[in-house]
């Protein structure tokens, strides 16, 4: 499989910030590998022409390359790095934003005959497949565009239709799926996920967001974990720990203010448990961040 053009067409369109002037459309390039950082996964396709990506989701570490895709179909916190990126060999890729209507539009527009047959059970939200020919042209054709402006209001629906259609038909399809279904596990998973994102200073019982889902507790918490590869104690504290080392890095707190602030009573409890997942103390993690943190 030939990534010379890919490579050639993202290092041209490269530009800070990974924005480009198709919507839903984000170019990246790393001249160099840092240490793994928490963000958020999106709904996204990535794809990479040069070099290595590795990311860790709950216990599950997922790394992929030239030649395959990952596909992210539920927002979620990930630790992620490039792997041996260097100037002279830079990590190039590229990621495209999974609108669930989208997906949802073009399914109802085919037939069920036309899809793989549904797996069942819960799929897990993030996941490697191998690239395809088909999907790999498409990509490419999408991202020339960028090089004619006259033509991407015409050609770029139809090319990430096309995009769609190549995932949707993929080995890691039925995640795709169930993006657009709104009655699928996924969605409803992804319901209890933004829950847990959007209160995660607050206690909550699993038999809550089991209700919210529409499932039994048990079969809840199973679905989670398959998901999420988390339990939902596991996710809600890494929102935690990720949000705390935001305000430590970008307002001056105390410990103990920003360990109540995300829904922790005891500060020696969050001190032990932010030291477990970025390797250092709270304080002293803080100032290197903002040592780090270039001024606005």
């Amino acid at each position: 499989m030939d990534f010379d053009e890919l490579r050639v067409l993202l290092a041209r369109h490269a530009r800070p910030g990974e924005t480009t002037a198709i919507q839903g459309l984000y170019i990246a390039k790393v001249e160099r590998s840092g240490p793994p950082t928490i963000e958020m996964s999106g709904t996204v396709l990535a794809v990479l022409a040069q070099g290595v990506k590795r990311l860790a989701v709950g216990d599950h570490v997922h790394e992929y390359r030239p030649g395959e895709f990952l596909v992210a179909s539920v927002d979620l916190p990930v630790t992620g790095h490039f792997v041996n990126a260097q100037p002279d060999n830079p990590a190039l890729g590229f990621a495209l934003a999974l609108e669930p209507s989208a997906i949802a539009e073009l399914l109802l527009d085919v037939g069920p005959g036309d899809l793989p047959r549904p797996r069942q059970g819960p799929v897990p939200a993030i996941a490697v497949g191998d690239l395809t020919a088909e999907l790999l042209d498409a990509a490419i054709r999408l991202i020339r565009l960028l090089d004619h402006p006259g033509d991407r209001v015409a050609l770029a629906p139809l090319i990430q239709r096309e995009i769609l259609w190549r995932l949707i038909t993929s080995e890691q399809g039925a995640a795709v799926r169930q993006l657009g279904m709104a009655e699928s596990g996924l969605h409803h998973m992804g319901r209890a996920v933004r829950w847990i994102r959007d209160h995660y200073d607050e206690p909550f019982r699993v038999a809550d967001l089991a209700r919210m889902s529409g499932l039994s507790p048990s079969a809840f918490y199973r679905n989670f974990q398959v998901v999420t590869a988390q339990s939902p104690i596991q996710f809600q504290k890494q929102i935690r720990l990720q949000q705390a080392r935001l305000l430590l890095t970008t307002q001056a707190h105390d410990i103990t203010t920003v360990a109540h602030r995300v829904g922790y009573d005891s500060p020696s409890q969050f001190s032990r448990e932010y030291r477990r997942m970025f390797g250092t103390a709270p304080s002293r993690d803080a100032v290197l961040n903002r040592r780090n943190t270039p001024a606005a």
